[in-house]
């Protein structure tokens, strides 16, 4: 997602300014709270961001992506995916594995809920919210290299803190896949949404996005609340997506669509698994 163009045409930029201009339009005739595009909910205000209302950030999601021929790295398609979810869950929480220039849109998509973006890069983290600064993103440690993958896929079952009864985050430090030194509000927060389009994972001293899934998943599977996590895995072409992804968001179980390069899973909380899944050494 970081600091990279997108092969495809400059059009794509003005179809998504279309989408999200084309929705506030249509909210002005049916009366949404504070103009915001969906999530209008009678009686509830849209929160600020550091001094932006949610309709100011829609608005400049709006001209930023209709001024600029920078777009975003999915396809109209991949991200109209997300879109259906966001409308239907909205407002809601929405962790977002990585920075880039998709990252005003989703924002703005989710206008009463809370976007987090996460980001291996300090320094990629300044120059967007230079130009962003009503953004919500946090710097990120990983402890792991892509060139691991096979070691940590084969590996992982013998440690018990990575097992799925077992697993946790915060302070896990016995299981390297757990993301255990995460800002506290990371923890907090049950995650509605989760969408995995980074770190790195394109040549072997990249962070990868093995730990990434493996989190997306334990939150999932940990959920307190009622409903399922809709998780997000951008790159499914790449080997080591494609693998993590059937091992521990479960495929064959848990996914529902997909289109391009992109996967859509609806993951239950253990509560809700039969009993042989909650007890299984195994998370698919």
């Amino acid at each position: 997602m970081k600091n990279r163009l997108s092969a495809t045409p400059w059009i794509l930029g003005l179809a998504v300014a279309g989408l999200i201009a084309g929705s506030l339009m249509i909210s002005g005739y049916i009366g949404f709270v504070d103009s915001n595009l969906f999530c209008s909910i009678s009686g509830i205000r849209a929160p600020t961001i550091t001094g932006y209302s949610a309709a100011e950030i829609q608005l400049q999601s709006i001209i930023h992506y209709a001024t600029s021929k920078i777009v975003p790295q999915q396809s109209f398609d991949e991200i109209s995916i997300s879109f259906d979810v966001l409308k239907a869950r909205c407002p809601c929480n929405f962790l977002v594995f990585g920075l880039g220039h998709d990252s005003l849109m989703w924002a703005s998509l989710n206008p009463l809920g809370t976007t987090i973006f996460l980001e291996e890069d300090p320094k990629w983290v300044q120059t967007v919210l230079k130009d962003a600064p009503m953004l919500r993103a946090y710097h990120v440690q990983y402890r792991t290299q892509l060139q691991e993958a096979d070691r940590l896929l084969s590996t992982y079952k013998s440690e018990p803190y990575c097992s799925p009864s077992k697993a946790f985050l915060k302070g896990n430090e016995k299981c390297k896949l757990a993301l255990h030194n995460l800002p506290e509000e990371i923890y907090e927060k049950e995650w509605d949404l989760i969408m995995i389009d980074a770190p790195r994972g394109y040549f072997a001293e990249a962070p990868g996005r093995m730990a990434a899934i493996f989190s997306a998943a334990v939150m999932a599977r940990n959920r307190k609340g009622s409903g399922v996590t809709d998780v997000f895995l951008h790159d499914i072409d790449r080997k080591v997506e494609r693998t993590f992804a059937q091992e521990f968001l479960c495929k064959n179980k848990y996914y529902v669509n997909g289109v391009g390069r992109l996967w859509h899973f609806k993951i239950p909380p253990a509560a809700n698994m039969s009993s042989a899944d909650r007890i299984s050494d195994r998370f698919c």
